[in-house]
């Protein structure tokens, strides 16, 4: 990590730093923050001679090794002071929260009209609405591209930024030339790297958020957060990790239920964890608790399917989503929690 002493290159210090690079055959990827810029080396960085040279440069305060396999995910980053807004909150700090209907019904308009604007409503910081939906039966309901107009529609509405998955570069570039605010990286694509990366490209140096979730069958911590770094590797800091829960199922629940790998991936990065409960349990009874929990383990929000009549959803809504009404409780004591969890570590720190 290539930390210069003021926060950002000239375009001539930038292009001097690649040509140094370039003799070591390895590559210089800036980082803009929000303060500042930094500078990743990507490649063999093992030479010593490649360290001495950039170390020489005038502009240059020093060059951090990070010994974790992810560099710039890594809570010793000089990302670490970067904050990502979801309206009008910042995450790291605030709790957000993310909801709406699990899938878009192209020939309902007004239901997700109306869901946004209950959700709003009810608290909720951002819109989720899926255009595109994964499915395991190829002859169940995938989406409808038509349905990225009601999307957008209900940003116009209701003045709240929108959330939506995408699982290939046709729907995320459809995404980013219609200005979705948060793209959304499902179980199913959460290793596929090629995406991951062409996700950070194409969202380089804008503000578009991009929400990880954690992969179904995601092994070790580190792996999840490793999937992360493809996106920041490639100019894109504004990335938010989601458990959502693993496989194999705990009985009686949709998935495995994985909220508390919350304070271990606080403990290792620096990105803001959002936890999505309604994938986690799978049942609309059980979803408060799960986000309560969430809450309750550091969470910094919960991406949650709320839909105004969930009988009459299609995808997941009539299984998971809560109503509007449920969701407002859950908003009032999900802040209510993490505000008194901050409040005992920061006094546990003081003791």
């Amino acid at each position: 990590m290539i930390i210069p002493l003021h926060p950002r290159l000239s375009e001539s210090e930038e292009r001097e730093l690649m040509e140094v690079a370039a003799e070591f055959n390895v590559r210089i990827q800036p980082i803009h923050g929000t303060g500042r810029s930094i500078y990743a080396i990507l490649g063999d960085e093992t030479s010593q001679e490649l360290i001495s040279r950039i170390e020489g440069l005038p502009y240059i305060e020093r060059i951090d090794r990070i010994q974790t396999p992810y560099k710039l995910m890594a809570r010793e980053s000089k990302l670490a002071q970067h904050k990502i807004s979801i309206g009008k909150r910042w995450i790291p700090g605030d709790f957000c929260v993310i909801a709406g209907q699990c899938t878009i019904d192209p020939n309902n308009r007004n239901f997700f009209l109306e869901t946004a604007a209950a959700v709003k409503e009810a608290g909720a910081d951002m819109i989720r609405g899926g255009v595109w939906k994964p499915r395991t039966s190829p002859h169940s309901f995938q989406g409808d591209a038509k349905s990225l107009e009601i999307l957008l529609e209900a940003r116009e509405r209701t003045g709240l930024p929108v959330n939506t998955e995408v699982m290939d570069f046709e729907q995320a570039k459809l995404c980013v030339e219609a200005g979705v605010d948060c793209l959304q990286v499902g179980a199913r694509s959460a290793l596929n790297y090629r995406l991951l990366a062409e996700l950070g490209k194409m969202t380089k140096g804008t503000e578009i958020r991009v929400l990880l979730k954690r992969g179904m069958h995601m092994g070790p911590v580190s792996e999840f957060i490793l999937a992360g770094e493809y996106v920041v590797a490639q100019g894109n800091p504004n990335i938010i990790l989601c458990p959502r829960g693993t496989m194999p199922p705990l009985e009686g629940y949709r998935n495995h239920p994985d909220e508390s790998i919350t304070p271990l991936l606080k403990e290792k990065t620096w990105a803001p964890v959002v936890v999505d409960p309604s994938h986690s349990v799978g049942k609309s009874v059980y979803v408060p608790h799960a986000a309560l929990a969430a809450a309750a383990y550091g969470a910094d929000g919960i991406l949650i399917e709320s839909h105004c009549q969930p009988k009459k959803g299609i995808g997941d809504d009539p299984k998971q989503a809560v109503t509007p009404a449920m969701l407002a409780h859950i908003v009032r004591e999900g802040r209510e929690i993490h505000r008194r969890v901050h409040q005992m570590l920061k006094a546990a720190q003081g003791a």
